[in-house]
C-alpha cells in the first residue's frame, strides 16, 4: 500500500510511496474494532436490560489513524462493564479495553495501532536513514572524490536535508573518523554497523520491499559515482542491506542493478 506526503524530490518520494500502512495489528488482528449491526428490536431490549460500558480516558497523544489515513489525536480508554436494568447500572461485569479512540472519526482501535509511527515521525526516520547510509558510504573514502560528494549532496537534499553542502559532509566524516578511529578500519567496523542497524532497523518494518530496496540503491549509486565498488563499499552496503532485512541474494542483485543508469 502507498502513503502520499509532501515530496522532497524524486528519491525521497520513491521511498515515501513504499510505506506500509497499519491495516492490521500485531498477530494479524484487525486494528479497527468493528461492531456487529444491531436490530431495532434488540436495541429496544438493550434499553430495558443489557450491558453498559463506562469508558475512562487514561492517556492521549498523536497517532496514525488507519480510518482517517493521516495523523490524528487519540485517547487511550479503559472501561468497566455493568449489567443494566431500565437504564440503571446494577452489577459490575468486569473490565473492558484498553482501546484507542481517534478524536476525529471516533473509531475504536486495538492499542497495537500505536506501534505504527505518525507520518511526521516516519518522515524524520526516513531522513535520518538516508543520512546514515550516505555517511556510511562516504566513510569508506568517498570524501576524496568530487563525483561521489556531488552525488551524496544531491541525495541528501532530495531527502529533505536542503542545506547540506559538500564541506559539511567532509567535516562530519572527518570528525567521525577522528572520534572513532574509523579511518583505520578497512571494512565496516562494529561502530558503523551499530549505527546502521540503529537507524535502519526500526524503519524497516514500516517500508515495503520496494522502499527498502530504494534506500539501499541510493547508497549504491553514491558508491558507484567514482567507479566500481571497493571492498569497503561493498561491506558497508551489505551491512545496510542486512539492517533493512534484505537478504544477501537481493543485496547482490541490487548492487548489480545500481550500475544501470535510471
Amino acid at each position: 500500500m502507498w502513503l502520499t506526503s509532501r515530496q522532497h524530490g524524486n528519491a525521497a518520494g520513491e521511498l515515501r510511496r513504499c510505506v506500509v500502512l497499519p491495516d492490521h495489528g500485531r498477530n494479524g488482528r484487525q486494528a479497527r474494532i468493528s461492531a456487529k449491526p444491531v436490530s431495532r428490536g434488540r436495541a429496544l431490549c438493550r434499553r430495558v436490560i443489557g450491558m453498559n460500558t463506562a469508558w475512562d480516558a487514561v492517556g492521549d497523544g498523536e497517532f496514525f489513524c488507519p480510518a482517517c489515513g493521516g495523523d490524528r489525536n487519540y485517547q487511550r480508554l479503559t472501561g468497566r462493564r455493568r449489567f443494566v436494568l431500565l437504564g440503571l447500572p446494577l452489577v459490575p461485569r468486569g473490565a473492558a479495553g484498553p482501546v484507542v479512540q481517534c478524536a476525529a472519526c471516533q473509531d475504536l482501535f486495538d492499542p497495537d495501532v500505536l506501534d505504527h509511527p505518525t507520518t511526521t515521525r516516519l518522515s524524520a526516520m526516513l531522513r535520518d536513514a538516508v543520512h546514515t547510509v550516505v555517511i556510511a558510504v562516504l566513510s569508506t573514502g568517498g570524501t576524496t572524490s568530487r563525483p561521489t560528494l556531488d552525488t551524496a549532496v544531491a541525495t541528501l537534499r532530495a531527502a529533505g536535508h536542503e542545506d547540506c553542502t559538500d564541506e559539511q559532509l567532509v567535516a562530519l566524516v572527518d570528525a567521525l573518523a577522528a572520534d572513532t578511529g574509523r579511518a583505520t578500519e578497512p571494512d565496516c567496523g562494529p561502530g558503523l554497523a551499530i549505527e546502521l542497524h540503529e537507524a535502519l532497523g526500526p524503519l524497516a518494518p514500516h517500508l515495503a520491499p520496494a522502499g527498502r530496496e530504494a534506500l539501499l540503491l541510493q547508497g549504491a549509486r553514491i558508491a558507484l559515482a567514482d567507479g566500481p565498488y571497493t571492498p569497503a563499499e561493498r561491506d558497508v552496503l551489505a551491512t545496510a542491506g542486512c539492517a533493512l532485512t534484505i537478504c544477501a541474494e537481493d543485496v547482490t542483485r541490487l548492487l548489480v542493478a545500481a550500475r544501470t543508469p535510471s
